[in-house]
């Protein structure tokens, strides 16, 4: 979906103003640079902080100007928008954008910090939803702002902002959502490159929330199973423990029986977990069993049966499975109970009012493709909050439009993460700089491939394990160590169409 500059209430002013803009702020004296900040013109908008900050005793953060702006594109728009200059010797003249998390309705300032000090020109947004995400309620200009518009308004005025400070547009402009602005980082990645494909250069989707309202579907259908039939902590680590020990057989030797590396699984497989956790815990009744049917099979539509999303990944925690209902407050309202909300008509109901705006899940990325834009996504193989199976698909779709893996794969790879929840923790403690993958691919043209993306704990020592693009596998060899097999294709059911609405404005 192409960006149309009417559509999207531009930040830019007239082309003629900003070059004798910038021909003065190029040369003129720090204040005077900050004086003009402050008078930047925006349509639909204001700066309302610009200030410098020194270098902090004790911290590594370096001097760098603080500039703040509300943008009010709509009548009930209210979208926040921070953004870190470094020095002008110290800026490395690319501009990258982080994305948010959860709900959003707030900044992290210090996110910004680790980006500018490394030179980059950073900005963040709150995506419109302060205070909290009550904010959204009965508000489309909100659901807008959260889906796409503050994200890219954001990037606008960030470019805006950057070229009046520096006196030139940055030379590149990369996007990372989800390393430090969680699973929604991820939406705002993909629906960057998706609607706004010039925005920026090279994207890194980290555990992207981008099948948005069937994923929340997914939490609303896992809700109201807990609520009806709880699972106490024990019996949750017995069926976690039963996934591992049956998916074991399809491990290598590091982590069979420690984590599931690839959760693609049947209905068989359901039913030898459940029987497995049930011989391991008396306290699993058959009211149990009924209810892990229904959470590893995942949402269907109770008139059609047409698949809303993919259910919990075996392997994985149910903490994070649940919760996150405030996407049907905006639809149904503050009050409603949200237990009672059914899976046919009140799903068509909430599809309607917010897929189009929030889902980003447009397979065709050539306008990206075609300016040279690179684009790593990321996954975690036991990530319940946000399960791989989506955005599995959603590049297999990619792959179908372009007509090939290997044409998808020169700009576009997925990674997907043995073993990782929802983001790094216990036995995986690192991942590479993807930032700086997607920089190097897009600046150099070396495209990346295997990854020292993890350490996994074999009971005596920590131990590397290279990482492949999707589908590739890694496999043990005792004679040659790790490397890389071809993997199968695809093993996820689809989101049907109709809960994956096309895009609209």
């Amino acid at each position: 979906m192409k960006h149309h500059t009417s559509r999207t209430f531009s930040l830019l002013c007239t082309l003629g103003f900003l070059r004798a803009f910038a021909v003065i702020t190029a040369t003129a004296a720090p204040a005077e640079k900050l004086a003009a900040l402050e008078k930047l013109p925006i349509k639909a908008g204001k700066i309302t902080l610009v200030e410098e900050s020194s270098a902090s005793t004790g911290t590594r953060v370096p001097p760098h100007v603080v500039v703040k702006a509300n943008l009010t594109p709509a009548s009930d728009s209210s979208i926040h928008v921070e953004i870190w200059l470094p020095e002008a010797a110290q800026w490395n003249r690319r501009f990258i954008g982080l994305g948010n998390g959860g709900a959003a309705g707030r900044i992290n300032s210090g996110s910004l910090a680790g980006p500018m000090a490394r030179g980059f020109a950073v900005a963040t947004t709150d995506m419109g939803t302060a205070p909290n995400s009550d904010s959204g309620i009965g508000k489309p200009d909100v659901w807008k702002d959260f889906g796409y518009r503050a994200t890219h308004l954001m990037t606008t005025l960030a470019k805006e902002v950057i070229q009046s400070y520096y006196g030139r547009a940055p030379e590149y402009s990369y996007f990372s959502g989800g390393s430090t602005g969680g699973s929604t980082g991820g939406q705002q990645a993909l629906q960057e490159a998706q609607r706004y494909p010039e925005d920026y250069d090279g994207i890194v989707a980290n555990v992207p929330a981008h099948c948005r309202t069937p994923l929340h579907a997914y939490f609303l259908w896992n809700e109201q199973i807990f609520h009806d039939c709880p699972f106490t902590p024990a019996q949750e680590e017995n069926i976690i423990a039963a996934g591992n020990k049956y998916m074991a057989s399809r491990e290598i030797p590091q982590t069979a029986g420690k984590m599931v590396s690839d959760p693609r699984c049947n209905d068989y497989d359901i039913e030898a977990v459940i029987a497995i956790a049930q011989k391991k815990d008396p306290t699993l009744t058959e009211k149990h069993a009924e209810a892990l049917r229904k959470l590893f099979g995942g949402p269907k539509h109770t008139i059609t049966g047409e698949r809303i999303f993919d259910g919990i990944p075996l392997g994985s925690s149910f903490k994070i499975a649940h919760g996150h209902l405030y996407l049907f407050q905006w639809v149904f309202g503050k009050d409603k109970d949200l237990y009672s909300l059914d899976f046919g008509k009140d799903i068509d109901t909430y599809t309607a009012a917010l897929g189009p705006y929030l889902n980003a899940e447009n397979a065709d990325l050539s306008p990206f493709e075609k300016r040279g834009g690179k684009l790593i996504m990321i996954s975690g193989s036991s990530d319940s909050c946000v399960p791989y199976h989506a955005t599995l698909d959603y590049y297999e779709r990619v792959i179908e439009h372009f007509g090939s893996l290997e044409k998808t794969a020169s700009f576009c790879k997925l990674y997907i993460v043995p073993g990782m929840s929802h983001g790094p923790g216990p036995g995986i403690n690192k991942l590479p700089d993807m930032l700086g993958l997607v920089m190097h691919w897009r600046e150099k043209g070396e495209a990346p491939h295997a990854l020292s993306a993890q350490r996994v704990n074999d009971g005596r020592t920590e131990i590397d394990m290279p990482l492949y693009p999707y589908p590739e596998k890694t496999r043990w060899d005792a004679s040659a160590g790790f490397k890389p097999v071809q993997g199968p294709r695809g093993g996820v059911d689809r989101v049907a169409e109709r809960f994956r609405p096309k895009a609209a404005e």
